[in-house]
């Protein structure tokens, strides 16, 4: 039978499939569904300091082999999360979960991070670096390799978990981006999160999303994310996890070959929301079809030839 174990950050997961944030909530809706503890992990929704309502309706429109969201990072704050949304995940979900940070300020994140990691659930800390900086115009910190640095070692001063930087694909080079947060001292990388989209109503005559613009996810990205691991790859030497339309077995096995040591898969649960216990389910066939017996082997595979 074929090894689907990984190594994550010190963690072994039983297979290297995340639900990946803002598609999976806190695991509740899923869990009437199935057991959630045959996935490996998962990255609960994006968490603020403060509670956050979103943006405007409508917040979702449909795209080509993707969809647009502009939901705003609604969540009902860190303080909540941890005294509501954890002790109900963990009578769902007995391993340890991906704990996604969200902010408007390096102070923001810091405090944040901190109060999660002093949570015996959080196995790892996932850093969503594609916010606007209030304190700096509005530029995202992922799009500056100075500030995703900053932001790395303000939540590594203040942590003692696996910290994850999750990396924007708007960037002219993510390559840099990645450095920037490796030589930081991140522990590991997640990419891609959305590329900026819109789409307009011919009938009305403007744009479909309240927001203007929303961030594309589903299959359209998958070759633009597996190309940014790939670069991402040959960059830095801490782990990745690799995410962007991942639909299938297949497309795990792909981005593991270009470089990732785990998977997330996000719009996939909004379509069909088995997609990820259907794709640890297929795993070891596709293994066995391509002659891999263990997974732990094959990250960065092809750039080994």
């Amino acid at each position: 039978m074929p090894d689907t174990r990984v190594d994550l950050l010190g963690i072994e997961l039983s297979n290297p499939v995340i639900p990946a944030s803002g598609t999976f909530g806190y695991g509740r809706e899923f869990a009437e569904l199935y057991d959630l503890d045959i996935l490996g992990s998962f990255s609960f929704k994006g968490t603020t300091l403060q509670p956050r309502l979103g943006n405007p309706l409508p917040r979702i429109a449909e795209a080509p082999s993707g969809m647009l969201n502009a939901v705003g990072l609604q969540n009902p704050g860190v303080d909540r999360v941890i005294s509501e949304e954890l002790p109900e995940l963990a009578k769902i979900f007995h391993k340890p979960v991906m704990a996604n940070v969200s902010g408007f300020s390096i102070g923001e994140y810091a405090e944040t991070c901190a109060r999660l990691d002093a949570c015996a659930q959080v196995g790892w800390l996932e850093v969503n670096i594609s916010c606007p900086n209030v304190h700096n115009g509005g530029m995202s910190f992922g799009t500056d390799p100075a500030q995703a640095a900053a932001v790395t070692r303000a939540v590594k001063s203040v942590t003692t978990k696996p910290v994850i930087m999750k990396l924007s694909p708007n960037v002219t080079d993510i390559a840099a981006i990645a450095r920037a947060c490796a030589d930081a001292g991140a522990d590991g990388l997640s990419l891609i999160n959305t590329l900026m989209g819109m789409r307009i109503d011919p009938r009305r005559r403007a744009p479909i999303i309240a927001n203007t613009t929303g961030g594309l996810s589903g299959p359209a990205i998958f070759p633009v994310a597996l190309r940014m691991v790939w670069q991402v790859y040959e960059a830095v030497d801490i782990p990745i996890i690799g995410m962007g339309g991942v639909q299938c077995a297949e497309d795990v096995i792909e981005m593991m070959l270009a470089g990732a040591t785990a998977v997330q898969v996000g719009a996939a649960n909004l379509v069909n929301p088995l997609a990820c216990p259907q794709i640890i389910a297929a795993l070891p066939g596709v293994m066995e079809q391509y002659g891999i017996d263990n997974l732990k082997d094959i990250t960065g595979g092809a750039h080994h030839g």
